[in-house]
């Protein structure tokens, strides 16, 4: 029995050594390789997005504080998709709609927000608004595939597992994101993250990505 729980023992150590090597190496080496080479696509699709968001009266782009591995904050980009003055709207609705403000309460998001421009819409829809975080991937802030990024207060959801977040690079995209789960469910969200971070790998990442492009063709 000793034998038995040493050679178990073992095994997990060298699996999570495995985990940290590709974490800290191969997946971050990728990482940088592939949105380096991808550069010439969305950094003209980017910069054209900025200036037709710009032409409206949008700031172009928005960066709020987002929480990374080990607990570290950066700033997460995306392109601008909210009228000007978005938060004090936001507060009219929802003194205004009481199953707005209920909803909000709960999800901190709203399936028809007043706030967002119809080309946010679409933006939001296709996740093209999210294509500036390439350079947090560059950077070493993000990752291609991992949990979605998440602010501070955002953290305590997790309860116990917050762990298995802070372990991890958020991703442009991850389990969660093709899945197919509810997506303002978050104990689905937690169940899939912590799904991801045991079963990190090489394979995983690809398969995840394969998976991503008809996800987003699926919306349009």
């Amino acid at each position: 029995m000793f034998q038995y729980d040493y050679y178990c023992a073992h095994d997990a150590q060298c699996q999570r050594a495995l985990v940290r090597r590709y974490n800290d190496g191969i997946k971050r080496f990728l990482d940088f390789t592939i949105s380096l080479a991808a550069s010439p696509a969305w950094v003209p699709l980017v910069a054209i997005l900025w200036g037709i968001t710009r032409l409206q009266g949008g700031a172009g782009f928005f960066a709020h504080t987002r929480i990374g591995r080990n607990g570290v904050a950066f700033k997460c980009w995306k392109i601008c998709t909210m009228v000007p003055g978005a938060e004090h709207q936001l507060q009219k609705y929802l003194i205004a709609n009481a199953a707005a403000a209920e909803e909000w309460r709960i999800f901190r998001k709203l399936k028809a927000d007043p706030r967002v421009t119809p080309l946010g819409r679409l933006l939001r829809r296709l996740s093209a608004d999210e294509l500036p975080q390439f350079w947090n991937v560059l950077r070493g802030e993000m990752s291609l595939v991992g949990p979605r990024p998440v602010p501070e207060n955002e953290l305590l959801k997790y309860h116990g597992c917050s762990w298995v977040y802070l372990s991890m690079r958020p991703g442009l995209t991850g389990l969660w994101q093709v899945s197919g789960a509810d997506q303002r469910r978050y104990s689905d969200r937690i169940r899939l993250d912590t799904r991801y971070q045991q079963e990190i790998s090489l394979w995983t990442d690809l398969k995840i990505l394969l998976k991503t492009v008809p996800e987003v063709l699926r919306r349009i």
